[in-house]
């Protein structure tokens, strides 16, 4: 038994290495670490076991240790994503040009046929906030073309409009899809409210990035409304709470206390009970108004009555200049439109949720301080202009010259006080905008 790791590289924030034990029966165990620049700590994320099945090949048993995050453990089990490209590119490096034949098969199948990691991979993609691709892995990006599963689709592309977008000098927007959660119901936690947070992990199935366009705006929105509450109503409301708050005696105590108080100023109060009581009878409005020039006091107040969920429209002019950036864009539109449709269960009985959105301005592949952040969005509408110059034009390949996208989100909760924190910034100045 012999076991050998490799070098360190850094994928986004992380660094990993992979350590591959031989076995004298041909079999191996490849695991994946977590570590510092230095290799100093392990954090076991991945393993897999390639053992002979017997009939010339081997058969693989992937592992997601517990030390991965949520975001690895979507990474690694697709062997396309950037952290699966690490794992083979590690692997192999491990298998010496001076290894036997049967060493090589098992390396090359505990690596994955065909599954070659990039000089420089992506980040992958997790729930905090991250970088857009770099310009030097944008063609590798826009190559993954995204898988299908149990009828409908799961995983979609990551895309990169233009083609060459240089996301470390030009500020972009990047759009995550995730998979839709819903919340939670249970009184097991306690407390007063039994509606939770949304259940689960999310798990991020596909990326597009594009530049910033024009016309980017926020507006945040709280319900508030006049509402009104005449002295009578007031009495009601005191005598009724009293009653469910201190019992029944209390109740009629509250109600003696307020005939008194009518009996005490037995002119005004009359005289509004007596029109009360001829406008109900007669069907009669204002008719205090129209006989004494007066009114209740009907206490008006603006009161909030909650908070409204922001809408959000973003519009795009996609024009290609070659034949790839042309599929690239058709399948911009695909990712979109699929992306916000509902799913079919398989007995049609249900219909599940479409999948979200995460949003984010970036700055230099950073978290834009300077621009509003976004809370996971659903998209409710999205419109394709396919002749978007007025005339219908398009290359040899069919390909339309240009393309118009106009596409509306709305956020899944509002925005609360609490969402901004008690403020991080130095010298009296935030840093950042928030939502």
């Amino acid at each position: 038994m012999a076991t050998t790791t490799s070098k360190i590289n850094k994928l986004g924030n992380n660094y990993y290495q992979t350590s591959v034990t031989t076995n004298a029966d041909g079999s191996l165990k490849a695991t994946t670490y977590r570590t510092d620049a230095k290799g100093s700590t392990q954090t076991p994320v991945f393993s897999r076991t390639t053992t002979p099945n017997g009939q010339g090949g081997f058969t693989n048993k992937d592992t997601l240790e517990t030390g991965a995050t949520a975001a690895e453990k979507a990474a690694f089990k697709n062997p396309n994503s950037p952290e699966g490209k690490i794992y083979s590119q590690q692997v192999q490096s491990l298998n010496p040009a001076n290894s036997s034949a049967t060493q090589k098969a098992a390396s090359n199948a505990a690596a994955g046929k065909g599954n070659q990691a990039t000089n420089s991979p992506q980040s992958g993609d997790t729930n905090k906030t991250e970088g857009a691709p770099s310009d030097a892995q944008n063609d590798a990006i826009n190559k993954d073309i995204g898988t299908t599963g149990k009828g409908y689709r799961e995983q979609f592309p990551k895309l990169v409009f233009p083609e060459k977008l240089k996301s470390e000098h030009q500020d972009v927007i990047k759009f995550n899809m995730v998979k839709f959660r819903p919340r939670s119901i249970s009184n097991a936690g306690g407390g007063l409210n039994p509606v939770g947070d949304r259940q689960g992990n999310q798990t991020v199935i596909g990326t597009v990035v594009l530049p910033i366009p024009s016309g980017i705006s926020d507006a945040n929105s709280v319900n508030w409304g006049s509402d009104e509450l005449d002295p009578f109503k007031a009495m009601g409301v005191d005598i009724a709470q009293t009653a469910i708050v201190q019992g029944i005696g209390a109740g009629v105590d509250s109600a003696g206390a307020a005939a008194q108080n009518i009996a005490d100023n037995s002119g005004s109060a009359g005289t509004a009970l007596a029109n009360k009581f001829v406008e109900a009878a007669t069907g009669t409005q204002n008719l205090l108004s129209r006989t004494k020039g007066a009114i209740v006091n009907p206490n008006m107040e603006l009161l909030f009555l909650g908070p409204q969920l922001r809408p959000f429209n973003f519009t795009f002019k996609l024009s290609a200049r070659n034949e790839t950036e042309s599929k690239i864009i058709r399948s911009i539109i695909r990712f979109f439109k699929q992306g916000m449709s509902p799913i079919k269960t398989e007995a049609n009985l249900f219909l599940k949720a479409p999948h979200t959105f995460q949003i984010e301005y970036l700055h230099r592949n950073s978290k834009h301080n300077y621009l509003n952040k976004f809370k996971e969005c659903a998209l409710v509408s999205f419109a394709v202009d396919y002749t978007p110059e007025g005339q219908y034009a398009t290359f040899y390949t069919g390909a339309m010259v240009s393309y118009q996208i106009t596409m509306q989100f709305q956020e899944l909760e509002p925005v609360f006080n609490n969402d901004y924190g008690e403020g991080v910034g130095s010298k009296g100045y935030d840093s950042e905008i928030g939502f």
